[in-house]
């Protein structure tokens, strides 16, 4: 038998016992824990007006909690802030939109699985890391929670399975989680109707709804375009000094194309050290950063980037985009004007408005179109999405009511008389007031 035979059975020996040993390391009792939902709640200010109690895995100011922001409904999220004096905040969410009840159990065992289970043992959420060689858990310095193997390779990470936040060190990618979703509302962690996605070579805002048929574009980023290079692979959320002597600090994207530096956007430069932020997809649709400053004695939390926002001064940033383009910045039907909602739209004209505005009520509509159509005009509007969409032209004015006519889930039509320019549109929302009165929009009654 030849020497170059043997050593090939030694070494095909050597690496099948590896991988054997690879796959069935199990954890080491000192790193296996279970927790339980039970207790006192610890007595700190937390956002959305929630409770929690907090758990013993954390690195300062990140700490796992069951949170709750209604009666016996919890969330395994993870909380940032170490201040009694300041807000803490959720800045990711394991069982989004599926609470647990009281006596819930977080438990991590031999097999390296991560499981979030009901008092009666239900499975809420886990990580699907059973018998895949995981040895422990933990949580980084930037907040990112991982489940690692006994080389120190994360075999599962929570900057994978964002909710509506990204952390300094977090991305969105091509070929794996490409979007953040908002919150529903303050009360109601489940996903909500605004999504933050990496497109090609753009990174996109959308409205979703129940009426719509598909989800709806209310802003594009010009950031930077990589439409020459290839699409876009990945846009990295991160922050580093502005210069070596400045103390400025530069939030920013950095975009890559086929894996390579591709360019940076800056959205913000706090002037202080500003690693502990996240960017953080609102229930209004609004994108914000929100920076730690653990160096101060009270207020640590500073809003240092808001995408909508033409007040300059306000919390250290200013995304330049007036929030009348907010889709539902005054509510599902309103006119905003110089960042405030001014009037509610009615067929007896423009009244005062309130939270209570709300489009027409709408006939029902028999094979796809409604029996009979009327509507009324507003002068000098524009819709939240006219930006990205000016709709078809040229068409004449008739021509184009005869289209919402005939499409039901249309509610109406945005015209500008200048250039014949016809929108269609599934959801009113917002009315950004424009100067020119030649804009005008037709509601359907």
């Amino acid at each position: 038998m030849s020497s170059s035979f043997l050593f090939s059975v030694f070494f095909f020996t050597i690496i099948l016992f590896s991988s054997s040993f690879v796959a069935e390391s199990s954890v080491p009792s000192s790193n296996t824990f279970k927790f339980t939902n039970e207790g006192e709640f610890v007595m700190y200010v937390a956002e959305y007006g929630a409770t929690f109690r907090a758990l013993s895995l954390y690195n300062s100011p990140f700490q796992l909690c069951f949170y709750n922001t209604t009666p016996n409904a919890f969330t395994l999220g993870l909380m940032m802030g170490d201040k009694t004096d300041s807000t803490m905040r959720w800045v990711w969410e394991a069982n989004r939109g599926k609470p647990v009840g009281e006596k819930a159990t977080l438990s991590f065992g031999k097999d390296g699985n991560l499981v979030l289970a009901d008092a009666a043992g239900k499975i809420a959420w886990q990580t699907g890391t059973a018998n895949k060689g995981v040895v422990g858990v933990k949580i980084l310095s930037n907040g990112n929670i991982v489940l690692y193997d006994s080389r120190g390779k994360f075999i599962w990470q929570s900057f994978d399975h964002p909710s509506d936040t990204l952390l300094v060190g977090q991305s969105l990618r091509a070929n794996g989680p490409n979007r953040i979703v908002s919150r529903l509302s303050n009360d109601d962690g489940s996903e909500g109707l605004y999504s933050f996605v990496l497109e090609k070579n753009r990174l996109n805002l959308y409205l979703k709804g129940k009426n719509l048929k598909k989800p709806v574009l209310y802003y594009t980023s010009d950031w930077f375009d990589t439409g020459t290079q290839g699409p876009m692979t990945e846009a990295l959320f991160s922050t580093a000094p502005e210069s070596e002597e400045a103390h400025a600090y530069e939030l920013t994207f950095q975009f890559f194309v086929a894996n390579s530096s591709a360019g940076t956007s800056i959205l913000g430069r706090p002037n202080y050290n500003s690693t502990l932020s996240f960017l953080r997809l609102g229930y209004d649709g609004n994108l914000k950063i929100y920076t730690y400053y653990d160096k101060v004695s009270y207020g640590a939390w500073e809003v240092t980037f808001r995408m909508f926002n033409l007040r300059t001064g306000e919390g250290g940033g200013s995304g330049g985009i007036s929030q009348c383009k907010l889709p539902s910045r005054c509510g599902s039907f309103g006119v905003c004007e110089d960042e405030q909602c001014v009037a509610c739209p009615t067929a007896k004209g423009l009244l005062g408005w309130t939270n209570n505005c709300a489009p027409p009520a709408q006939r029902k509509c028999e094979n796809g179109k409604a029996n009979k159509v009327d509507y009324f005009k507003v002068v000098g509007v524009e819709h939240f999405t006219s930006d990205y969409s000016e709709g078809e032209g040229s068409l004449k004015l008739d021509a184009c009511r005869d289209k919402c006519s005939a499409y039901c889930e249309c509610l109406g039509f945005f015209y500008k008389e200048e250039s014949a320019k016809c929108l269609l549109v599934p959801v009113l929302g917002t009315l950004h007031k424009v100067a020119n009165t030649s804009h005008v929009a037709y509601i359907k009654l």
